[in-house]
């Protein structure tokens, strides 16, 4: 019987361990008093002007007492002590995860001791050969490269390149370590490598005050501003609970977000039910209903105006409607699968009736398409299949063998965590973000912590960034569900293994006709697994593989003259094969998309009678956006 690989996750050799504790302290004085005493009092015996230490003597002064004010709330304050959402924790995860490093065998220490060698050779031979050291190494001369060490004071000074150098030879050895590990199934290693990821983002120079030169020079310049400005930045984010990433003020919903002129035309306990108003004589007959995922607010295919996918199709002579998810609160404790099959239905029922026709064209985004694709079996199962013309599946998926980098949340351990802060039926939307920040760390973590909490930057008005941080709770129950039948069961694409509604779900019965879109670089539905739906589906299928990945391969306007798509085979028997057969084309792909659309039914009408929401006679409920995009 092969080993699970446990007596060979014992942790790291004392070298290694005395680097994270290193950097594990510099984070605790981070997240603690921000800038050491005895830092101050150095400084100022090496030249800082007495003026300039006391200037730096009250900043810390202030930083200390904000600090120990906010623990003294946080001690003091009833209810949860213990914020999970708090952006330190993502240290003590990372160095949870440093427990489970592969012991490195001989050969591998010793290869890592002469790159080690190496690397200081090579950097102190640079510096003695640049006009006697005085001048930094140019960045050419070192022999890694990373973003986040790019600034020149990375290489002005030995000790800085030196260790920011050393550090991205450690990480390539950890990552390559946790790849080659044996013994393990390959599902475990899959996730070894992400968590050794995370741990050697977090465990980055450039996260600490000390070992960081831009932000110790920043400090020196602003005499400690910076850090006091990122003290009120980071005890914020603590209260709150969640990282901030911009400037909330700069965005107003129905104002400069979600402003696409329309109304409130259904609503339930589960959703509402947005029409747009048209701006074009003639408009398509047959509508099109928009699924957005219930995990995030669907306004992000409506952002500013320029950006905006809705107000695109509008523009293009489409009576559009949205669905507007309830964030869920304890009297959604008892939703299920069936009540977000039964609620697209709904609103297909709704549209139809509501403007005489028989059929809509659906559009399914993320995990709504994934409901969506089970609504269409639904439907077929019960001869019904025909109230829907056709259906777009945005980065959706129904096969979750090859679901990526999510599939590491869906082991005991972490079903239990979501257990835990599901006590009121609903799980806090601050999880799922944090979660899918965690994907991309270094981006959407720990690069906010420097910008935010070390240089003490203002925030930027940055719409999608805003889109981002807005969350949406979770029914505790569904997202249970949804993680254990789905992502770690693969049910959905096993013929009649989950129903809804008291009908079994087949994908083999689905033949409405599909437009199946991918992001190349999308890692939340990576391109592989959203193509397996061509694997299930038997009606006509349009598969189409866009530039960039989950969020900017959908929301590409035609105006922005960014990215590019493929077209190919959809009949292909891989992703590989299609891609090696498949067109590339420039920019963005919703002309192609309103090509096909037309293809399904060219027929126009004129926008009059309910066309136009809150027309003469015509009840609606309120304005768009509508209050559940509103309510946190």
């Amino acid at each position: 019987m092969a080993s699970d690989g446990s007596d060979q996750l014992g942790g790291l050799d004392e070298p290694f361990r005395a680097f994270f504790d290193m950097q594990g302290e510099a984070m605790r004085e981070m997240m603690g008093q921000f800038l050491p005493a005895k830092a101050l009092a150095d400084w100022s015996k090496s030249g800082i002007a007495a003026s300039d230490a006391q200037e730096f003597a009250k900043v810390a002064r202030e930083i200390q007492s904000m600090w120990f004010e906010f623990m003294s709330e946080r001690t003091q304050a009833k209810g949860d002590s213990a914020n999970p959402f708090d952006p330190a924790q993502w240290l003590t995860l990372a160095q949870g995860m440093a427990k489970q490093m592969p012991q490195p065998p001989l050969e591998a220490a010793q290869k890592l001791a002469s790159d080690t060698m190496a690397v200081w050779q090579g950097v102190m031979g640079s510096f003695l050969g640049s006009a006697g050291g005085k001048d930094a190494v140019a960045a050419d001369a070192l022999p890694r490269k990373d973003r986040r060490f790019a600034a020149e004071e990375w290489r002005a000074h030995p000790a800085f390149t030196l260790l920011h150098q050393t550090y991205l030879m450690m990480a390539e050895y950890f990552i390559g370590a946790a790849k080659k590990v044996e013994g393990i199934a390959p599902e475990k290693r899959k996730q070894l490598e992400f968590a050794t990821t995370a741990l050697v983002e977090a465990m980055s120079p450039d996260n600490f005050i000390l070992t960081n030169p831009v932000v110790l020079k920043r400090t020196i310049e602003t005499k400690g501003q910076n850090l006091l400005k990122g003290m009120r930045h980071l005890i914020n984010d603590l209260k709150r609970g969640q990282l901030t990433h911009t400037n909330a003020e700069a965005f107003e919903l129905g104002v400069n977000l979600a402003a696409t002129p329309g109304k409130v035309v259904h609503e339930t306990p589960l959703y509402q039910l947005v029409q747009y108003s048209p701006s074009t004589e003639q408009v398509f007959e047959v509508p099109l209903v928009i699924f957005p995922p219930w995990i995030n607010r669907f306004y992000i295919l409506d952002l500013t105006p320029k950006k905006s996918f809705i107000k695109w199709a509008v523009d293009q002579g489409i009576t559009v409607f949205v669905v507007s998810w309830k964030s869920a609160d304890a009297s959604m404790k008892d939703v299920v699968w069936d009540d977000y099959i039964r609620a697209q239905i709904d609103a297909i029922d709704t549209v139809r009736a509501r403007l005489d026709v028989p059929s809509v064209h659906a559009i399914g985004y993320c995990v709504a398409g994934t409901t969506l694709a089970a609504t269409l079996a639904v439907l077929a199962r019960r001869g019904e299949a025909d109230k829907v013309k056709s259906a777009t599946f945005f980065t959706a998926q129904v096969d979750f063998e090859k679901a990526g980098d999510l599939k590491h949340f869906i082991d005991d351990g972490h079903l239990d965590m979501i257990k835990s802060l599901s006590a009121d039926g609903y799980l806090d939307g601050r999880y799922l973000a944090a979660t899918f920040n965690s994907l991309r760390g270094k981006d959407l973590i720990w690069n906010y912590v420097v910008n935010n909490y070390l240089l003490g930057e203002d925030y930027p008005a940055f719409d999608l960034l805003h889109w981002n941080g807005d969350v949406t709770n979770l029914p505790a129950k569904w997202h249970a569900d949804y993680l254990c039948d789905l992502y770690r069961d693969n049910r959905l694409v096993v013929p009649d293994a989950l129903s809804a509604d008291g009908t079994p779900i087949d994908l083999t019965q689905v033949k409405t006709p599909s437009y199946v879109q991918a992001g190349r670089e999308d890692h939340i539905a990576p391109a592989e697994s959203v193509w397996r739906i061509t694997e299930h589906f038997k009606g006509p299928l349009t598969f189409l593989l866009a530039g960039s990945g989950h969020i900017a391969g959908v929301v590409n306007p035609p105006s922005a003259g960014k990215y590019q798509y493929w077209t190919g085979d959809s009949e292909a028997n891989s992703l590989d094969e299609f891609v090696a057969g498949a067109t590339e084309h420039p920019g963005s792909w919703w002309p192609h998309w309103l090509a096909w659309l037309e293809g399904q039914d060219a027929k126009r009408v004129t926008a009059s009678g309910k066309r136009k929401p809150g027309g003469k006679g015509d009840h609606v409920i309120e304005d768009a956006p509508g209050r559940y995009v509103k309510t946190r």
